[in-house]
């Protein structure tokens, strides 16, 4: 098996000036956590938009891969394909 494996990021509207403007984002990584690495070295401004100063995800974000939500896998930990989507979606409340 490669050592990386190279997905896709999406990245929301709200996000974008963190990032160049850029609405995807080709990273490597293994895993969630590798990828979250990854964004911390070439976006520092969005990896602290998406993780704490422990890199433990904010509270606020949620992130999936494909259509699972981080949580109900295995959590950063969760091991990626060539080709697995992450989606960074923050929460949205209202009343």
């Amino acid at each position: 098996m490669s050592r990386s494996t190279t997905v896709t990021v999406r990245v929301p509207t709200v996000l974008r000036d963190c990032c160049g403007g850029a609405a995807e984002l080709e990273l490597a990584g293994r895993s969630v956590r590798a990828v979250l690495e990854e964004l911390e070295r070439r976006h520092p401004p969005l990896y602290r938009s998406v993780c704490d100063e422990t890199g433990a995800v904010r509270r606020h974000i949620n992130v999936f891969v494909n259509r699972d939500h981080v949580r109900d896998r295995e959590g950063l930990e969760t091991v990626l394909t060539p080709g697995d989507e992450i989606t960074i979606l923050p929460a949205v409340s209202g009343g």
